[in-house]
C-alpha cells in the first residue's frame, strides 16, 4: 500500500451505553469524578456470548463513540486547564477519530445487561468494544501525567460544560 493512501475504516456497535446523563454539560469528565453514578450496558445479542467468564472482573474498560461530538479540533482547551492543548495530549471528545474510553466498575451481568458503576458517559452511546482491565497489564506506576500534574486532585469535582457541543 502506497503511504498517502489511507484505508476507510468502518466499526459497528457491539452494544448500547445507558445512563442518567442526557446533556453533555454538568456530566462529570472521568470515571474518578462519577462515584456511585450507575448505569448498564446492553450487548447486542448477538455478542452476548462474548461476555462470557466476563462476571470474575471488578472493572472493565469501554471504548465507546462520541456520538455528541462536533467537529474534530486539533487545539483544545479541556476541562481541567484554561490553556489550550494539542487534542492528542487530551482526553477531550472533539478529535479526529471520536473515540472515548472510561475504565468503569463492573458490579454484575444479567444475561446481555451489565450494571456498573462511576459512569461517565452520555446516554445512548455506541459501544464499541469492552475489555478488561487488568492491574498488572494497565497501571504503570511513575507515569508521567504532562501538563495534567498541575490539574491532579481536580477531577473529582469538574463537570463538563459546553465547549465540544
Amino acid at each position: 500500500m502506497e503511504s498517502n493512501l489511507r484505508p476507510k475504516i468502518t466499526y459497528q456497535p457491539i452494544g448500547i451505553i445507558h445512563t442518567s446523563f442526557s446533556n453533555i454539560e454538568g456530566m462529570p469528565i472521568q470515571p474518578a469524578g462519577a462515584a456511585d453514578i450507575r448505569g448498564t450496558v446492553e450487548i447486542f445479542e448477538e455478542y452476548s456470548k462474548g461476555l462470557k467468564d466476563l462476571d470474575g472482573f471488578s472493572h472493565i474498560i469501554l471504548i465507546y463513540h462520541f456520538h455528541q461530538a462536533q467537529s474534530a479540533k486539533l487545539i483544545v482547551t479541556p476541562f481541567l486547564d484554561t490553556i489550550p492543548h494539542g487534542v492528542f495530549s487530551t482526553r477531550a471528545p472533539s478529535r479526529p477519530n471520536p473515540i472515548g474510553l472510561s475504565v468503569i466498575r463492573l458490579l454484575k451481568i444479567e444475561q446481555n445487561i451489565l450494571h456498573i458503576e462511576n459512569v461517565d458517559i452520555l446516554n445512548d452511546t455506541p459501544l464499541l468494544d469492552l475489555k478488561p482491565y487488568v492491574p498488572e497489564f494497565d497501571q504503570h506506576p511513575g507515569a508521567r501525567i504532562g501538563w495534567l500534574k498541575e490539574a491532579k486532585g481536580r477531577v473529582r469535582n469538574k463537570k463538563s460544560d459546553d465547549r465540544f457541543i
